[in-house]
C-alpha cells in the first residue's frame, strides 16, 4: 500500500519545493577536466601553487636593471633549442642582473633577479652589445615593475579559486587547469530511466484514427539532459497493470524490468489518472511505494505524481498529454534533478503579461509565451495536447488562480532551450 502523508492536489509552488527537497545530493565522483563541463562541483578548487608561479614578462623586450645605457648579457641557452633562438620558457631567474645590465626576454619568460622592469622591443635601440631607449620611449621607461607579471598576481598558493556547488563552465575548467588540477570532484549526474505507456502510440509514420505519434521518445532524453540528468534506458509497457508493475518493480521477474538498469529516477508517461485504464497509481500501491505528490493544482498537468519506490528510486509520473507532460517535467522532474545534483532551485522571475486571464478557481495556469516588445505574449496553442506553442516559446508563465490583467507582472520560468536575452 502507498504510505500516508502524500501531498494531494498541492499548489504549483509547493510541488516544486517538495520535489526539490526530496532530491538529496548524490555522492560525488572524480572526473577528468574534459568531462567536467556542466557538472556540479562537489569540492572547492584551490590553487596548488601561486598563479602565475613565477614573475614573468608581459612583453617581448629586455629585462633591465638600473639606468641606460645597458650592457646586454646572455641568458642560459636551453639544450633543446637551436643556438641563438631564445625560448620564452628559459629560466631567466638563473641570471642576476647587475646595475646597468639587460637581457632579452620574450612574453611569458621568467624575469631575472634584480630586474627593475621590461623595456618593450618597440622602445629599445641596440648598438652592438649596448641597449638604450629609442625616440619612442618615455624618459623614465621602464618604470619599476613595468610589464612584469608578479608571481601570485592572480592567486596565492592555497587560495580558493572555485567555490563548491557551482555548475562548471569552460572558463572555470580552464582556471582549474591553471591551478594545477587534472581532475575534479563533481556530483554524479542523476541516472534516469524512461517508461512510456499507451497502446495507441506509434513510433514511426503517420497515425491512423485512434493512434497517436510518440512525442516522448524523441524529446524526453534530450530534455532530461538539459535538466542535468542522464537517460540510461527507455522502455515501453502495455496499458496493463501487470506489465506496468513488472516494469517498475525491483523484484526479479521474467518480464522486462527497468529496475535492472541502475538508476536514480524513473519517469513514466501516461496512465496517471484515476480511470480503470490508468495503471500508474495502482502499480505504485502494488509495489509499496511512498507517494510524495499526488496531483498538482495546475492546468495543464494536474494528474502529476511523485513517489519513492521501495528500492530508493524516485518515480515521476507524467500525464499522457504532451503539453501537460512538459509542464509536469518543469514543475517536478526539473526540481527533483536539481536537488539530486546539488544545484539551486530556479526561482521564477516576473514577466509582464500582454493579455488578461480570467480566474480559474483553485488552479494555477502554466502558459507558454513569447517575449514581444518587452511583454509576455501567451501562445495561441496552449491546450494540454498541443506542442506548437511550447515549441516557439521563450518561457512559461504561471498565472495565479485569481487571474490577472494585461500589464500585470506574473511569475515565469525560462525554458532550457530558449535563446538568451529578450526578444523585441
Amino acid at each position: 500500500m502507498i504510505e500516508g502523508g502524500a501531498a494531494t492536489n498541492v499548489d504549483w509552488a509547493t510541488a516544486r519545493t517538495l520535489a526539490y527537497g526530496a532530491g538529496r545530493p548524490l555522492p560525488f565522483q572524480t572526473v577528468p577536466l574534459a568531462d567536467a563541463l556542466g557538472q556540479t562541483l562537489a569540492e572547492p578548487v584551490h590553487a596548488l601553487q601561486s598563479i602565475p608561479h613565477y614573475a614573468s614578462s608581459a612583453m617581448d623586450g629586455w629585462a633591465v636593471n638600473g639606468e641606460p645605457p645597458w650592457t646586454l648579457v646572455s641568458r642560459p641557452e636551453p639544450e633543446d633549442h637551436p643556438r641563438g633562438r631564445p625560448s620564452p620558457h628559459t629560466d631567466s631567474g638563473e641570471i642576476s642582473l647587475a646595475p646597468g645590465e639587460a637581457t632579452f626576454i620574450l612574453t611569458g619568460g621568467v624575469v631575472p633577479q634584480n630586474a627593475v622592469g621590461i623595456l618593450r622591443t618597440e622602445h629599445g635601440a641596440v648598438r652592438g652589445a649596448t641597449l638604450d631607449r629609442n625616440g619612442s620611449a618615455r624618459p623614465d621607461e621602464p618604470s619599476p615593475g613595468e610589464h612584469v607579471r608578479p608571481a601570485g598576481e592572480e592567486a596565492d598558493e592555497g587560495s580558493l579559486a572555485i567555490p563548491v556547488g557551482v555548475v562548471l563552465n569552460p572558463a572555470q575548467i580552464a582556471l582549474a587547469a591553471v591551478c594545477g588540477h587534472d581532475t575534479l570532484a563533481v556530483l554524479r549526474a542523476p541516472r534516469v530511466s524512461l517508461l512510456m505507456t499507451g497502446d495507441e502510440v506509434i513510433e514511426h509514420g503517420l497515425p491512423h484514427p485512434g493512434q497517436v505519434r510518440d512525442t516522448f521518445g524523441p524529446q524526453l532524453p534530450g530534455f532530461v539532459a538539459m535538466l542535468g540528468g542522464h537517460v540510461d534506458v527507455a522502455g515501453r509497457a502495455k496499458d496493463d497493470l501487470d506489465d506496468v508493475v513488472a516494469a517498475i518493480s525491483a523484484e526479479p521477474t521474467d518480464e522486462f524490468s527497468l529496475a535492472r538498469a541502475s538508476g536514480d529516477v524513473l519517469i513514466t508517461t501516461g496512465g496517471t489518472g484515476s480511470s480503470m485504464a490508468d495503471h500508474i497509481r495502482r502499480a505504485l500501491e502494488e509495489v509499496g511505494a511512498e507517494m510524495i505528490i499526488d496531483g498538482i493544482a495546475m492546468r495543464p498537468g494536474h494528474p502529476t505524481l511523485l513517489a519513492r519506490l521501495p528500492d530508493g528510486r524516485f518515480l515521476v509520473g507524467l500525464p499522457g498529454n504532451p503539453l501537460a507532460a512538459m509542464m509536469a517535467t518543469i514543475t517536478v522532474a526539473g526540481p527533483l534533478l536539481a536537488g539530486l545534483r546539488g544545484s539551486s532551485l530556479e526561482e521564477p522571475a516576473p514577466v509582464v503579461t500582454a493579455d488578461a486571464f480570467d480566474p480559474l478557481p483553485g488552479r494555477s495556469r502554466l502558459v507558454p509565451y513569447r517575449t514581444e516588445s518587452g511583454r509576455a505574449v501567451p501562445s495561441a496553442h496552449q491546450r494540454s495536447g498541443m506542442l506548437r506553442g511550447l515549441a516557439a516559446a521563450d518561457g512559461v508563465m504561471v498565472v495565479p488562480a485569481e487571474g490577472c490583467r494585461a500589464g500585470d507582472p506574473v511569475p515565469a520560468l525560462s525554458l532550457p532551450w530558449a535563446p538568451a536575452g529578450p526578444r523585441t
